[in-house]
């Protein structure tokens, strides 16, 4: 395959580090504005690099292009892509900017366009969202998710990074990290109430921490408790009810399933081993995301439907919406 990675950042980064390491690709090109990031990308990983996408298509035949810029900017990369006769991943995106014409353009053109919902991949998600189907009964969770802002990117700036923009603000990132496998596990969302503020002095514009409560159309109930605020990075579920009871610190070493006969929390091994990566949270582990890109790459081949798409964004965008309102 021949793949075209735009934006060079630390997401871009990661996707050709996995492209190359995990699935073996070395046909790979980069596009990015800043040349310290194309000179960086050069030496690093021995690629091609572009100032614009215009240069990249005119030099390549490009069989899938990894979005990997600022979500207020994927619209327009993601359209001109889409004319160029290139298949599209799209990291996370916040916004349904276009959405309806680039789903009509995508079928017009026969091209596949996949959207980033990288925690549906997790095995420690995976796992739970299996336990919580098969409970026959209504459960409740408890979800506390945070990070103190300027601790995201501690190289750059958070007003340099698109997470201090209102409108693709890091409150709105996690519910759209997290809602896409909550709604997954635990079913449609009926109602909810939120209580938000700012609790912090950091030059912001949006309220930094939520708390929500969640009724799911299934019975089950839960609340979550997603903020920028937090000085420990925090991911920390619990769930429970008469038959289950489940317990999970955010990485791979802290989910626990009590035992009924028992009395006592089993731990769950998910992964035969775990690839991290220095910098990040110990609870950003990067298994989940070759496991992505494997999904991305069978949907292009086989025409296998992935595990999310943007038609499911779109209504989860829709929910953060009213949420934030």
């Amino acid at each position: 395959m021949n793949i075209l990675v735009i934006g060079l950042g630390s997401m871009g980064k990661r996707r050709i580090r996995l492209l190359k390491n995990s699935f073996g690709i070395n046909s790979i090109s980069g596009v990015d504005m800043q040349e310290a990031r194309r000179e960086f990308a050069i030496t690093a990983y021995k690629i091609k690099t572009y100032s614009t996408i215009d240069e990249a298509v005119l030099d390549n035949k490009f069989d899938a292009a990894f979005v990997c810029t600022a979500p207020l900017t994927h619209f327009e990369i993601i359209n001109k892509c889409l004319d160029s006769g290139v298949n599209v991943f799209s990291e996370i995106n916040l916004v349904s900017d276009g959405y309806e014409a680039l789903l009509k353009k995508a079928k017009e053109n026969n091209m596949k366009l996949f959207l980033s919902s990288t925690p549906l991949y997790r095995k420690e998600i995976q796992y739970i969202t299996k336990r919580v189907k098969e409970n026959k009964q209504p459960l409740n969770y408890i979800y506390h998710a945070g990070q103190y802002l300027p601790d995201w990117h501690p190289w750059e700036s958070y007003k340099d990074f698109f997470i201090g923009d209102k409108r693709t603000n890091g409150c709105r990132e996690l519910f759209a990290i997290e809602l896409p496998w909550i709604v997954n596990a635990f079913g449609g969302i009926e109602s909810f109430s939120a209580v938000k503020s700012k609790n912090t002095d950091l030059e912001i514009d949006y309220c930094d921490n939520y708390i929500v409560t969640m009724t799911h159309k299934s019975g089950h109930k839960g609340v979550l408790c997603f903020d920028v605020v937090s000085r420990k990075a925090v991911r920390r579920l619990e769930i429970y009810g008469e038959t289950l009871h489940i317990n999970w610190g955010g990485t791979p070493e802290t989910l626990f399933d009590f035992d009924l006969e028992t009395a006592s929390d089993r731990k769950i091994n998910t992964c035969e081993s775990v690839d991290q990566n220095a910098g990040y949270s110990d609870n950003i582990i990067e298994n989940m995301y070759a496991d992505e890109i494997a999904d991305f790459i069978k949907y292009i081949q086989e025409d296998s439907l992935p595990l999310y798409s943007f038609e499911k964004d779109l209504m989860i965008l829709n929910i953060i919406d009213e949420i934030e309102s």
